[in-house]
Order: C-alpha cells, then structure tokens, then sequence
C-alpha cells in the first residue's frame, strides 16, 4: 500500500454554513485515503456519511481545515482536473431520458473531451473497459429507463471508471439493492480497487458486509466523532460495540455481529461447536433464550452429533432425552414445550 494518501485532510470540519452561526456535523477530521484500499464509511442517518463524501469531493465546501489530492490543495485544483482525479457516486436519481447505458456511461469521459468533443479511440477503449469491469457489456446498448436497480448503479460505478480517475467516492450504492447484489458490488469494488490501485471510500449502513470486506472502516457517530481502523480492531477493542451502543442492541463479539438485547427467562446449555450450533445458537436467541456454560443453570441442554447427512439433536431436559433429525423439528419441540420467554 502506498505510503502517500491519494486524498487526506487535516483539521477539516464539516457542516453546513447559515446566516447566524454554522451548523458543524464534525471537526478537526484527520483522514487518508491510500492508493489500493477499501474504505467503508458507516454511522446512523445524520452522523453525516453524505456531507463528509460531498466536502472530501470538492462539491460542498468545508467549514474549516484543509483537503489535499496527491498533496495540493483541493480548493487550488481547476474543476476538470479534479474531475480527472476524484468520480462520485450519489444516492440521486440518475437522469434517464432517452439515454442508452453506453451513453451514461460515457459522460465519465467528458473532463477529458467537453461536452461537445467526440470521443477518441482512447476514450472508447476505455468506456469499453468499463463496462466489462462492472460485467455491464451486455445491457449497454438498452434505455438506461429500462435497467433494474441492480443494472443501473453498474452503470454509475462504469461511468466513475471511465474517467480514470485515482480517488473513487460513492454514497450508499447498495441502498435499493437486495442481498445478493449487495455482495456482488461491494466484492466487485474491493477488486477493483486492489486491482487497479483506486483509493474507494463507500459509505453504507451494512455493517456486516462492511466488516467482510473492506480494509478499514470509518464510523461516524452522532456525536461528531470519527473512528477509524481495521475492521477486526475495531470489534476486538470494543469501539465498534461503543460506535453503535443501543439498549436495543448489543456486540456479539463470538459471532462479529449485533444481535437483539433481551433479558431470557430461560437458559440452555450447548457445549457443541460446529455450523449446526451456530444455527441453533441463533434459533434460541431469536425464540428469547440465553446460551449458558452451566449445564446446572439450564433448563435443558443440546449436544449436536452426525454429519451433514445425518444430523441429530440431542435434548435432556428433566432426566430425559429427545432425539431430533432436523432443527425445524428442535424448534417445533421447543414452541409447544416452553413458554416463549
């Protein structure tokens, strides 16, 4: 990784400017974007994800402090020369008419062209190039009216490619998008931008596959605080768990997730480690039970054998031991048995 940001700030506060006083989201921020990394930006509606991605882009002016590209002011740099440098992907609706994908696509061109210059065979190699780093080739020459959601934010990310630029900024592109898309993308921007040295800051809601799979998080917190690190320091240390602290929710540090914060009436005893108790575990905890280590405090306990072909469920629970196939079955058993806690 390289040693020299692409992008960096110092002291920088961000904010809205009003006619009496300004209104600071955060301060005196001391970032670095690197050549080569993924970055997931995460914190709850109003920590400010949007107006950090917008100021570190040049579209919203700071309040205070200073952002360089490659080491020059960023307020010093003409406007197409920082498009060449820094795309942007917003949450906006994208404007459709009658445009074909490939058309969208080439805008990302135009810090190089002008709005009225034709495109050059290095212009066209590269939205070629584009469109086949996003897997995009096959629907460029449809209305981009018609592309499903999935489709059409390919597009905006083949349209950030396409200007070459070294710094890439992209505001909640798996928003609208359902699961599986959701990992396609964000495994499709990590690649890309190992792949072609592109310092990408994304922000997202998606703390798991933010945890999966960038090199860093930032966490914005409502109080105007920046946290930073890799995403496995982050859970170890405990900030990830202060970041979001809810009294609804609480830090699963066995799991690397959050999970419902309830008080269980009841408690059950599972020594077992394998995929299998993983998912009995969250069974249990969704139904309101609590996973205890003293066989003596549960109300009953689950030992898991067999194999993926042959799995079994053994439950002792007053002197007594039922035997179940499946955990649809478990669950069953444990629905009318107990009382749900």
């Amino acid at each position: 990784m390289a040693k020299d940001p692409q992008l960096s700030t110092s002291q920088l506060s961000i904010g809205y400017p009003l006619k009496r006083e300004n209104k600071t989201i955060a301060s005196d921020l001391k970032l670095a974007l690197q050549a080569g990394e993924f970055v997931c930006l995460l914190g709850p509606n109003g920590s400010g994800k949007s107006t950090l991605i917008r100021t570190l882009s040049g579209m919203q002016a700071p309040l205070a402090g200073e952002i360089d590209l490659k080491g020059h002011p960023l307020a010093e740099i003409a406007p197409r020369e920082r498009a060449k440098a820094i795309s942007v992907v917003l949450t906006e609706t994208i404007p459709t008419g009658t445009m074909d994908a490939y058309s969208m696509v080439s805008l990302g061109r135009h810090p190089y062209s002008g709005w009225f210059g034709g495109l050059s065979p290095h212009d066209k190699q590269r939205i070629e190039w584009a469109l086949n780093a996003v897997d995009a080739k096959a629907f460029a020459a449809r209305q981009v009216a018609e592309l499903s959601d999935g489709e059409r934010q390919k597009i905006s990310i083949a349209r950030a490619l396409a200007q070459e630029a070294t710094v890439m900024l992209l505001d909640e592109p798996t928003a609208f998008l359902d699961l599986p898309r959701r990992v396609e993308l964000m495994s499709l921007l990590r690649k890309l931008a190992h792949k072609e040295t592109i310092a990408l800051l994304l922000s997202t809601h998606d703390l798991d596959l933010a945890l999966r799979f960038a090199d860093r998080l930032w966490i914005m917190t409502e109080g105007g605080e920046l946290i930073q690190g890799y995403p496995e320091a982050l859970a170890l240390d405990g900030r990830l768990a202060k970041a979001f602290a809810n009294k609804n929710i609480q830090w699963d540090e066995a799991l690397g997730s959050f999970r419902a914060h309830t008080e269980p009436c009841l408690y059950v005893y599972m020594p077992s480690q394998c995929t299998r108790s993983t998912w009995t575990r969250r069974a249990l905890e969704r139904l309101g039970y609590g996973i205890t280590d003293s066989e003596s405090k549960a109300t009953f306990s689950i030992q898991i054998s067999g194999n993926t072909e042959s799995p079994q469920w053994n439950v002792t629970h007053k002197d007594h031991t039922k035997t179940f196939s499946s955990i649809t079955d478990l669950i069953d058993w444990i629905q009318t048995t107990y009382t749900n806690p």
